[in-house]
């Protein structure tokens, strides 16, 4: 009889997938998610399984998660995604889990990038999810009030995973350099300074720490690993941002806040995150038009011109000076006096004009284009400002009768609308016969 011998071919798979968690125990980060006596980890331990939609960065844990909670309730898992799936895929996945059940098995449907379908796709689980053939796991980096269907929604329950901490991702590390079954193949030391520039490039990710971690590995020649090799393989981190994704809105929201705020380095930091990440100027500097008549209104109508002159600058010049120009713009804006009388007026104005009937232009406003609407009264009693004294006619009225006494437009007390505001007590003094006739005031410049 020959003797047998047998081999096994090594695992090629990325470090990442070899040391993806098999257990709980080798699961890290989220510990307010599964933590000892959280309710996740409860059901989890008790096998008693649940739809749910994880909701978190990359490299946090989803795709982990989903399995560890399928193997805890013995049940068998499908895994589509959203970039490649479709209905057809959904129903082969379906008609796979209806067998299952049938034979007396669980199936967890694992929809990664579940935020990709569109809304008849998400409610083609809805009636799997309800009558039990699924038990649906969603894994989304959008957030899903915004991505998801409120019916979907209403049956998953909604768990946030976070960023994973550096000391988290550092047990992480020091498996992947320790194991060696499932760690580097290969017999590298990790420099002190290159293993914390490693936490820090990797951002909470713990799937691009190990891809980093893999790669550094191959590349280096001498067997060390140190800052120098990292920053090669790595020559700029891209500080997070996802274009139109939700943390591009958080971010462009935290510079309009910024600027409202009258906080200068806080919008020039957010503009560059924003510009760094990949984020369009032209954005930010639209936005700057906003705030301009929203946030700072007639308190500094320079503020308006400049961010005009910026977005111009921008579109002349190119993205070398056009980028500093919009910064410019941002700083002023950030540092000039603030009123929104003037988007409270208009918004005012425009809902009581939704809301109240079309009142009659008042007859002496009228043009009278013509002898027969002349003889009707067209334009009779109206005062041609310019022949009155300051160039104001004094008790001229303007609004339908209905609307008399009414004031939308009420200036702040902060730069020019302080003038303003002394203006138009002035005028309304003239109005009511208080100030003598043709007495000057000195306008605003």
């Amino acid at each position: 009889m020959s003797n047998l011998s047998f081999s096994f071919a090594p695992d090629v798979r990325p470090l990442a997938a070899r040391l993806r968690p098999k257990t709980l125990h080798e699961y890290v980060g989220q510990q307010h998610l599964i933590g000892p006596g959280t309710p996740l980890r409860r059901a989890i331990d008790s096998g008693q399984i649940s739809s749910l939609i994880l909701w978190g960065p990359p490299g946090t844990g989803k795709t982990s998660l989903a399995e560890l909670i399928a193997a805890s309730a013995d049940a068998a898992i499908e895994k589509i995604s959203a970039v490649t799936a479709g209905i057809k895929e959904i129903r082969e996945a379906i008609d796979q889990a209806k067998i299952r059940l049938e034979q007396g098995q669980r199936t967890l449907l694992f929809v990664d990038e579940v935020h990709r379908f569109n809304k008849s796709q998400q409610d083609a689980f809805l009636p799997h999810i309800e009558d039990g053939t699924i038990v649906f796991i969603g894994a989304t980096t959008e957030n899903p009030s915004f991505s998801l269907n409120n019916a979907l929604l209403s049956r998953a329950r909604v768990c946030v995973l976070r960023k994973i901490l550096a000391d988290d991702l550092r047990q992480l590390l020091q498996r992947a350099l320790t194991d060696s079954d499932l760690g580097l193949r290969s017999a590298v030391s990790l420099e002190q300074h290159a293993r914390e520039l490693l936490l820090q490039l990797a951002d909470g990710d713990a799937r691009k720490m190990l891809n980093l971690l893999e790669l550094a590995a191959q590349s280096c020649a001498d067997g060390v690993i140190d800052t120098s090799l990292l920053k090669q393989l790595v020559e700029r981190q891209l500080p997070g941002f996802d274009n139109q994704g939700e943390l591009y809105y958080d971010l462009i929201s935290a510079f309009h806040k910024s600027v409202r705020g009258s906080q200068p380095d806080a919008a020039l930091y957010w503009y560059c995150r924003i510009l760094e990440g990949g984020g369009d100027p032209l954005y930010v500097a639209r936005r700057l038009l906003a705030i301009a008549s929203e946030d700072i209104g007639n308190a500094d109508p320079r503020a308006l011109s400049l961010a005009l002159s910026a977005f111009d600058t921008f579109q002349r010049v190119g993205p070398a000076e056009g980028e500093r120009a919009i910064a410019q713009a941002a700083v002023y804006c950030a540092l000039a006096p603030k009123s929104n009388a003037l988007y409270s007026a208009f918004n005012q104005m425009r809902a009581f004009v939704r809301e109240q009937p079309s009142y009659e232009v008042p007859v002496h406003l009228r043009n009278a284009a013509s002898g027969l609407l002349k003889q009707l009264g067209y334009g009779e009693g109206y005062r041609y400002a310019h022949d009155e004294p300051g160039a104001y006619a004094a008790g001229m009225t303007y609004l339908p009768q209905e609307m008399q006494g009414l004031q939308f437009y009420q200036p702040s007390d902060r730069g020019l609308e302080r003038q303003l505001a002394e203006k138009m007590r002035y005028l309304r003094s003239l109005d009511a016969g208080v100030a003598p006739g043709g007495q000057e005031f000195q306008d605003v410049d």
